[in-house]
């Protein structure tokens, strides 16, 4: 028996020593990238295989005689059989796509910027600086909204709405309203109350081929970005019929530890009195509803999202068409504390005085619907036609509860005498953008002459019909809190206050592009032009009812003191009377606005061997003006300003060998006022007073860029660059005084700088993948603020006195530092990504008062997918979004020892915090199914 076991040990070791191993990788015939995923089998021993892994390379074991035939296959290529004799080498393997010889220029669009490795090979080959996130990595991401799938981006960070979402785009350092955004290459109007950039959370990410992020701009290329532009191109026809659905569910964390609050959003009057009565109409009470007033307390439902696409094509590979549409249901939220705060009038330091603590509660519905419809027709060789359709819909219905406390006069915490205020906000807000877009591209003469044409028609929306404010208040007196009672408006700042807004935006664009295709010796040479006509409308209405307590059952002197728990118990049983019945109509947010842009460039494009030069001229001429619907004493009715920029371009890029670029641009660009800012309005928000500047000057900007770029493999990237801009009247919100008044209102500030460094870098293991990128950016800009000194005239009867001083500091949302790191697992069917987002500290709000700004402190935010795919077409994945739950964090650079007795205060790198912010956690878990 032992001899029989010694016998087959040997025989193991034998067979376990002969064993071979066979490695390879997998690549496109036609292009040389990597495939990923591909399945890879031993025909010999059909159990025993592997799939390509992130690099396209594989590895089986356990071969035990050669040679061996191995079946490799992969959706939209053609099945390959090849024997392999020697395992001693690693062997190369190229897969033919499908249809290739039929429809070359079918397969290769279709694939345009879907995968990791054609993004690196359009970044490659781009004649400027650009940054392509696939639609690959995008599915397999965290990330559901474009917002989200951004911060991923080298140089970019988000500003994230109130539920922590990511909302707008800051690129390079350089804020929100110096970006644009185009959808198919094609600039859309925005649906924000106030300003022309795109609320980038109403798009779901699910929608997109690619995502292109253009830092440095052509002449062809509208010039209105400083910061650059985010092109959203979203899927195209397949080359044969494809259908695609995806159902998933989830919730946010936030709502473990409380309640999800909402109302009636249904029981809104969308209309005004005003607007369905007319001007001279006097408001009654009975002509608002209560349906929509009463806050309902219940545990939140699950969030749910699904999608569907299906594309095909026609008549003999004539007609692509592709329609697909996105729907998201989310629950989400946010715990805040928040100080107000002011800076201290006796002393000659500056210290922060906190004024008031609020703790804040936000429960947040969020729907978004996003549809589009594309069609390409071939009319024959050489003209082909192109009809795309987008509607991309967000609707959030919001409650903002505030407790806070008056810090200020009669704050006594030893005693327990304050004062107390409760505000809720009910919230209705719809969005929606639509665009329309017929193209057309014919070859006048094949190879050499061409021109593409456009005709758009856009619009976006965005109304918030009685929004609504209710104002408590009561008295702590020895720790024992009085009942709260309705407090009295006084000219809309206490009170009931329902406001109806909305605003819409419609673009009317034309666009001509030739193109003619030459040869200067023996340069080719491509020399184009073109211009565009856009005419823009904007229409904005404000209109505000403010409402008192009063019930005339009650005795005389108690009419106005409505306590809840003995007058009332919900807020549609409060009795009230209407200040003002004809609404606050007469504001200058009631305007009609225009904007008329003219626009020709010449552009040439020289190959000089390895040397690529692009370079040209843009010329933009620019009406923009705007006509009061009510004329307001003390302000124009109306204005208008023209100018025309001429916009120069250079870029070069130099092929240093057949892997790596070295490239350096430059360009000028300017940044308009959007109408908002321009319209001479006066609005009393919430924390602050907000005024228009009719005054107001469009910005100007140098850009300077250089890069160096290596692509080692097809799917692999180094990028590491310098960038320089001088912006010339940039535009920022800053801090006025005016008599006893203190207001908001954006200005130009003279000249500011800003430079820094990016650096950016993907490797592929087998299995295993990282992505990293690293940006430094550092501005600077010199303002006017107010400072506090000591009154060098003794006889003066103040012993503080206020002079005026200039501050160097960033520019607004410029974070110093900014890095991403994505690890990456794939390993037979998984899928698996962690990503980590790191924003440094920036400039949040400008304030008056030297050194009293408010900074958002660094944070660092970790999101992770992972997903499993199975033969059968079917795949299922799991998201978890803000998994460390890290808080946004808001400070001042001081402290004041004075602060130190209020309860919940509390210090934040040295200096005094104003507002954290706590999200949650969103997990997701789903599936999506390929026909």
């Amino acid at each position: 028996m032992k001899q029989l076991q010694l016998t087959i040990l040997l025989l193991f070791i034998v067979g376990t020593l002969s064993a071979q191993t066979i490695k390879g990788i997998i690549k496109d015939s036609t292009n040389g990238e990597e495939i990923i995923g591909a399945a890879i089998i031993i025909k010999e021993q059909p159990s025993n295989g592997t799939v390509s892994g992130l690099d396209g390379s594989f590895s089986i074991n356990k071969i035990a005689k050669l040679p061996v035939t191995l079946t490799i296959r992969y959706i939209g290529y053609n099945p390959k059989e090849t024997t392999v004799y020697d395992a001693k080498s690693t062997i190369e393997i190229l897969l033919e796509p499908q249809d290739l010889k039929l429809e070359e220029v079918v397969v290769s669009a279709e694939n345009r910027g879907k995968t990791d490795n054609s993004a690196r090979s359009m970044e490659k080959l781009s004649s400027n600086l650009i940054n392509i996130v696939s639609a690959k990595t995008i599915e397999v991401s965290p990330d559901l909204t474009v917002a989200n799938v951004l911060q991923r981006v080298s140089g970019v960070t988000i500003e994230r709405n109130s539920s922590g979402d990511g909302q707008y785009a800051i690129l390079r350092g350089m804020d929100k309203r110096y970006n644009y955004t185009l959808v198919n290459g094609v600039k859309i109007p925005s649906p924000d109350n106030k300003n022309r950039f795109i609320p980038l959370d109403i798009f779901p990410a699910e929608l997109l081929d690619r995502l292109e992020v253009t830092k440095a701009l052509t002449p062809d290329m509208e010039g209105d970005a400083i910061g650059g532009a985010v092109n959203m191109v979203m899927k195209d026809a397949p080359s044969n019929l494809q259908l695609t659905a995806n159902i998933a569910t989830g919730y946010n964390a936030l709502f473990f530890e409380r309640d999800f609050k909402t109302f009636n959003s249904g029981n809104i009057n969308q209309e005004s009195p005003f607007e369905q009565y007319g001007e001279g109409y006097p408001a009654k009470v009975h002509d608002f509803s209560t349906g929509n007033m009463v806050v309902k307390s219940q545990k939140a439902k699950p969030n749910f999202s699904g999608g569907l696409t299906l594309g095909n094509r026609l008549f003999n590979n004539k007609l692509g068409i592709i329609a697909a549409v996105s729907y998201q249901n989310s629950k989400r939220g946010n715990n805040s504390l928040y100080f107000e705060s002011a800076t201290a009038s006796n002393n000659a330091s500056n210290l922060p005085v906190l004024t008031k603590k609020s703790n804040r509660e936000y429960s947040e519905q969020q729907t978004r619907l996003g549809a589009h419809l594309k069609m390409d027709y071939k009319l024959g060789e050489n003209h082909k036609l192109q009809w795309y359709n987008a509607y991309m819909d967000f609707t959030n219905t919001q409650v903002r509860e505030i407790t806070a406390t008056d810090l200020s006069i009669g704050y006594d915490p030893e005693k327990g005498n304050y004062n107390m205020s409760y505000d809720t906000r009910l919230r209705w807000n719809h969005q929606n953008i639509f665009n329309s877009t017929l193209k057309g591209e014919h070859q006048i003469i094949s190879n050499r002459l061409s021109l593409d044409w456009a005709g758009i028609y856009s619009k976006a929306l965005n109304e918030t019909p009685d929004n609504l404010y209710v104002h408590l208040g009561s008295r702590v007196n020895n720790f024992i809190p009085n009942p709260p009672s309705v407090v009295s408006s006084s000219g809309g700042s206490g009170g009931i206050k329902r406001r109806w807004e909305h605003n819409s935006d419609e673009d009317l664009a034309w666009h001509l592009n030739i193109n003619y295709n030459f040869w200067i010796g023996e340069t080719k040479t491509d020399l184009s032009m073109g211009g565009l006509y856009r005419d823009k409308q904007r229409t904005s209405f404000f209109n505000q009812y403010n409402f008192n307590p009063y019930d005339p059952s009650k005795p005389q002197g108690q009419q106005n003191n409505l306590i809840q728990g003995t007058d009332w118990q919900t807020f549609d049983q409060i009795k009230l009377s209407l200040e003002n019945p004809h609404g606050s109509t007469g504001d200058p947010l009631n305007y009609d606005a225009s904007e008329k842009i003219g626009a020709g460039y010449v552009k040439a494009k020289m190959n000089l061997n390895k040397l690529l030069l692009t370079f040209g001229i843009r010329g933009e001429n620019t009406r923009q003006g705007y006509t009061l619907k009510n004329p307001t004493a003390g302000v124009s009715s109306d204005s208008t300003q023209t100018y025309t920029e001429w916009l120069p371009s250079f870029h070069v890029k130099y092929l240093a060998h057949k892997d790596a670029n070295i490239r350096a641009s430059y360009f000028r660009s300017i940044n308009r006022p959007s109408f908002f800012e321009i319209v001479p309005y006066r609005i009393i928000n919430e924390e602050y007073q907000e005024r228009g500047n009719p005054e107001l000057k469009h910005a100007i900007a140098h850009n300077l860029d250089i890069r160096y770029e290596y692509f080692p493999r097809p799917s692999e990237q180094f990028m590491i660059g310098l960038f320089y801009k001088e912006l010339k009247n940039p535009i920022e919100l800053g801090i006025f005084t005016e008599g006893q008044n203190t207001f908001y209102m954006p200005s130009n500030y003279g000249t500011a700088y800003n430079y820094g460094a990016e650096i950016d870098a993907t490797k592929y293991f087998r299995w295993f993948g990282i992505k990293a990128n690293y940006t430094y950016t550092h501005s600077k800009i010199t303002t006017r603020k107010v400072n506090n000194i000591e009154n060098p005239d003794p006889n003066a009867p103040d012993r503080i006195k206020q002079v005026e001083v200039d501050q160097t500091r960033p520019l607004n949302n410029q974070a110093a530092n900014v890095a991403n790191l994505s690890m990456l697992i794939k390993q037979n069917g998984w899928d698996g990504q962690l990503a980590l987002s790191y924003t440094g500290e920036r400039l949040y709000a400008i304030s008056r008062f030297k050194d009293h700004d408010i900074w958002q402190a660094a944070s660092l935010q970790m999101d992770a997918s992972l997903e499993k795919s199975f033969k059968s077409g079917l795949t299922i994945f799991g998201k978890v979004a803000n998994l460390m739950d890290a808080p946004m964090i808001r400070y001042l650079k001081k402290q004041n020892p004075d602060n130190e007795n209020i309860t919940g205060y509390e210090t934040h790198n040295n200096g005094t915090l104003v507002r954290r912010d706590y999200y949650g956690q969103t997990f997701q878990i789903g599936m999506k199914f390929k026909f």
